[in-house]
């Protein structure tokens, strides 16, 4: 079978992966892995972060990146080197000429950041967007007895913003899901920059299923339903993140209007490159979708 591009691929210029010393070269190996594996195509999408407002404990992050959080409860990330990235791109697309390579950023919460990023956006060839922060409100801060002191005192700030991973440790799981789906079509409606909407699950990420249970999409259906409806209605692909195969993601996204996807691993490491592209492709076609002329391009139905 051929293989879809991985469209939603880290190296060492993502700042999650770059921290890491090991993460040094990961760029060239993931093109070496795609070249063995036999996928045709992929593209890289490095974060392009610009919250300045990040709240978090230490313990939210990997530990490879728990140096960015600062004694004050606020995560410091290093900005995307565009131009370091770009120059490694030229040269994997010299050193593999059979794999096509698109550039990319996974731009968070573009409809809080268009307008700061619209120097970076127009240099890459795909913009994923990404919903990975919400409010961290004043009312969370005496929430939570096992929380970071750093952050709570942070989320005095006005704007603080948070990951549901750490959210979950203030309010019920279920108001952190609520509130993450409600803020989709506002992420839609809010950003004209980006053509993807990325792991439409991401808070199902951190489901704090040791206290709250296992994660049951159908208590939460037309939330995912609504945001489904907002980005199908935009015009704008969904992606299939395989880093879970959900049934229900590609179901719920044809049903609700959705006409294209895309596929992404997330990898971070070249070895998670493609990770259950055949059976997510499989899923895909039994929902009626067929692959584009080329294996970059969206699939649609």
């Amino acid at each position: 079978m051929t293989l879809p591009a991985d469209a939603h691929v880290h190296s060492e210029f993502s700042w999650d992966a770059g921290s890491d010393p090991s993460s040094v070269g990961s760029m060239r190996r993931t093109c070496e892995r795609a070249v063995r594996i036999g996928l045709p195509a992929l593209v890289f999408t490095e974060h392009l972060d610009l919250e300045d407002h990040w709240v978090a404990g230490p313990e939210d992050l990997g530990s490879h990146a728990r140096s960015l959080v600062g004694v004050d409860g606020r995560v410091r990330l290093p900005p995307l080197d565009l131009d370091g990235y770009l120059a490694a791109i030229d040269r994997c697309r010299y050193d593999f000429p059979e794999l096509t390579i698109l550039t990319g950023v996974e731009f968070g919460q573009p409809h809080l950041w268009d307008a700061a990023a619209a120097d970076v956006v127009r240099r890459v060839d795909r913009v994923n967007g990404s919903l990975h922060m919400l409010p961290f409100e004043e009312g969370d801060a005496g929430a939570g007895s096992g929380a970071d002191g750093a952050a709570r005192g942070a989320a005095h700030d006005a704007g603080a913003r948070t990951e549901p991973s750490t959210l979950y440790r203030y309010r019920p799981p279920a108001d952190v899901m609520w509130a993450y789906l409600a803020e989709i079509p506002r992420m839609v409606a809010g950003s004209d920059s980006f053509a993807v909407f990325t792991h439409i699950d991401y808070a199902v990420r951190s489901w704090p299923s040791a206290t709250a249970g296992p994660f049951d999409p159908r208590e939460f259906e037309e939330g995912f339903r609504a945001g489904m409806r907002a980005i199908a209605s935009s015009g704008r692909a969904l992606e299939m993140n395989t880093r879970r195969l959900w049934s229900w993601v590609p179901q719920w996204w044809a049903e609700e209007g959705g006409r294209a996807v895309t596929f992404g691993s997330d990898a971070h490491t070249a070895d998670a490159l493609a990770t259950g592209f055949p059976e997510a492709t499989a899923m895909l076609e039994s929902f009626g979708f067929r692959a584009g002329r080329r294996p970059e391009e969206f699939w649609t139905r």
